[in-house]
C-alpha cells in the first residue's frame, strides 16, 4: 500500500480546518442573543408598567373628634396597598400627648401592616384608636372610589363626608352612590349623651330615608332635631361633591363622537376637546380643623389644576370670633385663589383661624391629587 507524502497530509489536514471553520461562520445561530434581549425588554416594560398605572395616592381622612381631642389620618396608598400612615391631628396636651406619642406611631405600623382599618385598639388610649380608625377607614373609602372610577364609572362608591359640628356634637354621613344615585345613606358620627341619644335614634334614620329619596342634600330638616339635621346635611353635601368630582373626570367624548358622523377630521377634533377638559372642574371640601375658638372648614373648586374658588363652610363664631372671621376668612379666600395653594400667610390677630384654614385647604388639595 502507498504512504501518504507528510507534506500532503498537513495540507489535507490544515485544508480540512479552514473548511470547517468557514461553514461553522456560515451558519446562522437559532436564536440571536442580542435579538432576545431586546425582545424581552420590549416585551417587559408593558407588563411592568400596568402593574404600577394607579401610581401613589396621598388621601387625608376627615378629622374624628374624641372625647380628648381630634384624630385625623393621612396615608398612602400604592398597587392597593398603604405603604405610609400618619396622623395630621392627635390628641395633645398633658396626659394625651404622651398617650398620643406611644400610641399613635403603634397604629401607624398597624394599618400599614393590616392594609385596612381592622386593627387593634392600642392599650389605655381607646378613644384615639377609635378615632383613628375611624378617619383611616374614611381615607380608604375614597382610595376604593378612585380605584372604582377608573374603568366602571358607572359602580357603588362609598363616600363619607366631612365631620360637621353642632351644638349637641359632631355629625358625619357616610353614604353609597351606584349609578348617580344615593342608594344606602347612614351616619357615621351623631350626637349622643342624655338627650341627644334620643333625639339622634329618632331623626337619624329619617334623615338616611330623605337622603336616599331624594338623592341629594336638599332634605327636610327633621321636627326636634334642628340641629343635627343642619349637620348632617353639610356633610352629606360634602360627601356628594366627591361624588361629582369623581364623575365629572370621565370625560365627554361619547357626544362629540356622534356628532361627528363619518367625518374623521371631525371625530379627530372631538377626541382632542376631550383630552383637553379631562381634568374638568372639582369641588372639594377639605376635614374640619378643630381651633381653640372653633372649627374651620374650607370648600375649594379646582378647574384644571387650579384653584378658582375657596369658600369657609365652617369659621369660628360667637363674641370676638364672629368678628375676626369676617375679617380674616375673605382674606384668606383670596389668598388661596391667588397661591393656588395652602401655602399662604396667615392673617394677622387671625393665627388660630388661619391655621386651621390652611389645614383644611390642604386635606382637600389632597383629594385633588
Amino acid at each position: 500500500m502507498k504512504k501518504s507524502h507528510p507534506i500532503r497530509r498537513t495540507l489535507l489536514a490544515t485544508a480540512a480546518t479552514v473548511s470547517g471553520i468557514v461553514l461553522l461562520l456560515s451558519l446562522k445561530p437559532a436564536s440571536d442573543p442580542a435579538g432576545s434581549v431586546q425582545a424581552g425588554a420590549a416585551g417587559g416594560a408593558p407588563s411592568a408598567q400596568g402593574g404600577v398605572v394607579a401610581g401613589a395616592q396621598t388621601l387625608t381622612g376627615t378629622a374624628v373628634q374624641t372625647d380628648y381631642g381630634p384624630v385625623q389620618v393621612r396615608i398612602t396608598v400604592d398597587g392597593g396597598k398603604i405603604t405610609q400612615a400618619d396622623a395630621v391631628q392627635k390628641p395633645s396636651g398633658g396626659r394625651s400627648t404622651q398617650i398620643s406619642d406611644t400610641a399613635i406611631p403603634k397604629l401607624n405600623q398597624a394599618a400599614v401592616a393590616a392594609g385596612n382599618a381592622d386593627i387593634d385598639a392600642v392599650s389605655g388610649a381607646t378613644y384615639t384608636s377609635d378615632g383613628y380608625k375611624k378617619s383611616l377607614q374614611s381615607a380608604l373609602d375614597q382610595a376604593g372610589k378612585a380605584q372604582g372610577s377608573g374603568g366602571q364609572g358607572s359602580g357603588a362608591q362609598t363616600l363619607t363626608g366631612t365631620t360637621v359640628q353642632t351644638d349637641y356634637g359632631p355629625v358625619q354621613v357616610r353614604i353609597t352612590v351606584d349609578g348617580g344615585k344615593i342608594t344606602q345613606a347612614d351616619a357615621v358620627q351623631k350626637p349622643s349623651g342624655g338627650r341627644s341619644t334620643q333625639i339622634s335614634d329618632t331623626a337619624i334614620p329619617k334623615l338616611n330615608q330623605a337622603a336616599v329619596a331624594a338623592g341629594s342634600a336638599d332634605i327636610d330638616a327633621v321636627s326636634g332635631a334642628t340641629y343635627t339635621s343642619d349637620g348632617y346635611k353639610q356633610s352629606l353635601q360634602s360627601a356628594l361633591d366627591q361624588a361629582g368630582k369623581t364623575q365629572g373626570s370621565g370625560g365627554e367624548t361619547s357626544g362629540g363622537g356622534a356628532e361627528a358622523g363619518g367625518s374623521q377630521d371631525a371625530g379627530g377634533g372631538a377626541a382632542d376637546s376631550g383630552a383637553g377638559k379631562s381634568t374638568g372642574t372639582q369641588v372639594l371640601t377639605g376635614s374640619a380643623v378643630k381651633t381653640d375658638y372653633g372649627p374651620v372648614q374650607v370648600r375649594i373648586t379646582v378647574t384644571d389644576g387650579r384653584i378658582t374658588n375657596a369658600e369657609a363652610l365652617q369659621q369660628p363664631s360667637g363674641g370676638r370670633s364672629t368678628q375676626i372671621s369676617g375679617t380674616a376668612i375673605p382674606k384668606l379666600n383670596q389668598n388661596a385663589v391667588a397661591a393656588g395653594s395652602a401655602d399662604i400667610d396667615a392673617v394677622s390677630g387671625a393665627t388660630y383661624t388661619s391655621e386651621g384654614y390652611k389645614k383644611s385647604v390642604q386635606s382637600a388639595l389632597d383629594q385633588a391629587g
